[in-house]
């Protein structure tokens, strides 16, 4: 086992204290650099820093960043969501390390949705329906994960499915 504990902190932004979200940092008890390409690897970064390293994923419209001796997350409802997380995270990581011999370690980011493609897709009425104030603000939401086909209500059933295939190459889990 590479990874057998932490300390997390929970804590509001200081910029913003109106924020509603919560972020953790965990503070790792063993140092995972070595294990992070292959992290990488099984989970598909979203984006891979090299120096240092550091592994960064996009779930549901927060950050998962993981770096040698710690993890940081943002945009958490509760306080219960980090250490689910975290719990998750530290399986991943163990998991990874025990089997690397049949991993394929990679130092890149997995590819990105493209803004204008989202756009393209969507009916572009700029209607709100889905609470966005412009069907381009939308695609850069669902280009983040943090919007899918499902929430453009007038987006018809054929342009729906064309958008959840473009999304689904990116593997956001929205």
């Amino acid at each position: 086992m590479l990874l057998e504990g932490y300390t997390k902190k929970i804590f509001r932004a200081e910029c913003n204290p109106q924020f509603e979200s919560l972020h953790c940092i965990a503070s790792l008890d063993q140092d995972v650099s070595e294990a992070l390409p292959y992290l990488n690897t099984v989970l598909g970064g979203f984006e891979y820093l090299k120096e240092p390293p550091a592994v960064i994923f996009r779930s549901r419209g927060r950050l998962i960043t993981v770096h040698g001796r710690k993890i940081a997350i943002n945009a958490l409802q509760v306080e219960a969501e980090a250490g689910k997380i975290l719990e998750w995270l530290k399986r991943e990581i163990n998991q990874a390390w025990e089997k690397r011999a049949e991993i394929t370690p990679s130092t890149e980011g997995a590819p990105k949705p493209q803004v204008f493609e989202i756009l393209k897709l969507l009916p572009r009425s700029n209607c709100r329906e889905c609470g966005e104030p412009t069907c381009m603000v939308f695609a850069a939401r669902a280009a983040e994960g943090v919007k899918g086909a499902a929430d453009c209500p007038p987006l018809k059933a054929e342009a729906r499915q064309r958008l959840e295939g473009y999304l689904s190459q990116f593997n956001l889990d929205v």
